[in-house]
C-alpha cells in the first residue's frame, strides 16, 4: 500500500505570514491538530496546536501579531505518495509523530497522511505503528525551561486576585 492510497487530499494550509489566531481557529473550525505551512503549494514547515502552546503561549506571544513562520516546525518529515505504507509508518514511529505531509518531486503538497488515516484504512502494521508512535516520551526532570532566560512565577493560590494575570 502506498501513501497516496490512503492520504488526505485537498488538505487546508496556512501562509507563513498569517498570525498564530488564523492558524488555530483554522484548526479548530477544521478540527485538525496540524496545518501545513505554505508558500503558494510548496511546503515550508508545519504547524501544530502544540507549537503554538508550548512555542507561542508559553512565551507570551499575542496572537493577534505574532506570524506563523516565528513558532512553526521547519524541520519537518515528509514522504512522497508513492512511499510505501511501511516505510512511513516507520518514520512516524522513529520521530513520533502523528501526520505527515505528503508533496510531489518539486517538494510541493498533494496530501497529509496521519495516523488516523493510516488505522481508519487498515493500513498492514498500523496497530504497531500505533503502539511505537504513542510510547510516552520521558519527562523533562531537570527543573530548567527549554526556554533560556525563562524565569517563571510561581502560581498564586487559586482565588488570590491579589495577584491576577497581568492585563494585555
Amino acid at each position: 500500500m502506498r501513501a497516496g492510497e490512503v492520504m488526505t487530499r485537498d488538505v487546508v494550509t496556512v501562509r507563513p505570514d498569517a498570525m498564530i489566531r488564523e492558524a488555530a481557529r483554522l484548526m479548530d473550525d477544521l478540527n485538525v491538530g496540524a496545518l501545513p505551512v505554505c508558500d503558494g503549494r510548496r511546503l515550508l514547515g508545519i504547524i501544530t496546536d502544540r507549537d503554538i502552546v508550548v512555542r507561542s503561549t508559553a512565551d507570551g506571544m499575542r496572537p493577534d501579531t505574532t506570524p506563523v513562520h516565528a513558532v512553526m516546525t521547519d524541520d519537518v518529515c515528509w514522504c512522497f505518495e508513492n512511499d510505501s505504507v511501511e516505510k512511513i509508518e516507520d518514520a512516524m514511529a522513529r520521530r513520533q509523530i502523528r501526520r505527515m505531509p505528503v508533496v510531489d518531486q518539486g517538494k510541493r503538497l498533494v496530501g497529509m497522511i496521519t495516523l488516523g488515516d493510516l488505522a481508519t484504512d487498515r493500513a498492514p502494521g498500523a496497530g504497531d505503528a500505533l503502539r511505537r508512535i504513542s510510547e510516552p516520551s520521558e519527562p523533562d526532570r531537570s527543573g530548567r525551561s527549554s526556554r533560556e532566560g525563562d524565569v517563571d512565577a510561581p502560581w498564586p493560590p487559586y482565588g488570590d486576585s491579589s495577584r491576577g494575570f497581568p492585563r494585555v
